[in-house]
């Protein structure tokens, strides 16, 4: 068989099939009837002699030869769009457009915050999507075009992923407004002897901020553990609990001033996060501008109010970096 006698809208079809789980939702998607998506199924399901699909509980789950042969095909897919947004230049005020942004939660709520604050009048038919992606699995999903772009940790990945450095986010720690045991400032004695609220979605294992204690030969009191930020500096805001995180994590909360924010009393290294894009997308400009906005978006979290107080306060001490593995890097 060859692919002059091949209908390539049957690939979109298959696509849509896999990520969405289900035929319906897939004609939602790719806004055709229901017995065409069936019938482009049918066509697949004959030209590679395999059902491709077979209903779960309710769910159309892929064959072995599906998952063998998505990567390729969405690959296959994202190239073609690329070559034909050269060729019709990318209007945001005019064209729609979905970008689909892998993002780790200890940056969603903030720098989606900036993101769309900056892009909402200037775009207003760009939809933003942001998914968690495993780190394994990040440069195959940036090839195949199932994410646009991702921010992370420093990774190990192949020269075919593109990188740069775009935010970094010093480490402060959270209390709430008129602590009984706080003042002005956050000691080294203070913060030892006081309970924690940690921030991971490891189910074992030391956080990012416990594995530079270990580090330095320091041990906290944890008294809680729970998986996203917005939830962290609810507690905090209500207990005498403290928060260890990233400067910009305060923004999760509807009124961040319920919280203050201190430096950390101890020396630990800044989350330093890089935005990646994969090799094909570097010169489309769809892609361009969306790591424009978010270049953009980065610097205006950066500037943000906690971001200043921290930086300033932190000044008067000297600032150690220690090397963290990929393994336990913020999550």
């Amino acid at each position: 068989m060859h692919v002059r006698d091949v209908d390539l809208n049957l690939f979109v079809v298959f696509d849509a099939i896999y990520s969405e789980g289900g035929v319906s939702r897939a004609c939602f998607r790719l806004n055709l009837t229901q017995p065409a998506v069936s019938h482009a199924l049918s066509r697949l399901r004959a030209m590679f002699n395999d059902p491709l699909f077979v209903r779960r509980n309710h769910v159309m789950t892929p064959t072995p030869l599906a998952r063998q042969i998505i990567t390729t095909v969405r690959q296959a897919l994202n190239g073609l769009e690329t070559t034909l947004t050269h060729t019709h230049r990318f209007d945001p005020a005019k064209t729609p457009k979905r970008f689909v942004i892998g993002l780790r939660n200890n940056l969603e709520a903030p720098m989606l915050s900036a993101l769309i604050n900056r892009i909402s009048t200037v775009a207003p038919l760009v939809e933003i999507a942001t998914v968690r992606s495993e780190r394994n699995n990040l440069e195959r999903e940036l090839a195949a075009g199932t994410l646009d772009v991702a921010i992370d940790t420093l990774l190990p990945l192949s020269t075919e992923v593109r990188r740069e450095q775009i935010l970094t986010e010093h480490i402060a720690v959270f209390a709430r407004r008129s602590h009984p045991e706080l003042g002005t400032r956050l000691d080294k004695k203070a913060y030892l002897r006081m309970e924690h609220v940690c921030v991971t979605s490891r189910r074992s294992g030391l956080s990012f901020e416990d594995f530079q204690f270990q580090r330095l030969g320091l041990t906290r009191t944890v008294r809680l553990t729970c998986q996203n930020f917005a939830t962290a500096c609810h507690v905090v805001s209500r207990s005498n609990m403290l928060l260890t995180a990233s400067e910009s994590a305060a923004s999760v909360l509807e009124d961040p001033g319920l919280l203050q924010c201190f430096p950390c009393p101890f020396p630990i290294s800044p989350h330093v996060n890089y935005l990646y894009w994969h090799a094909t997308a570097e010169g489309d400009t769809t892609n361009q501008w969306l790591r424009e906005q978010l270049r953009a978006a980065a610097s205006l979290l950066a500037g943000s109010r906690f971001s200043k107080k921290n930086r300033r306060a932190a000044k008067t001490r000297p600032r150690v970096g220690i090397p963290v593995p990929t393994s336990i890097a913020a999550e």
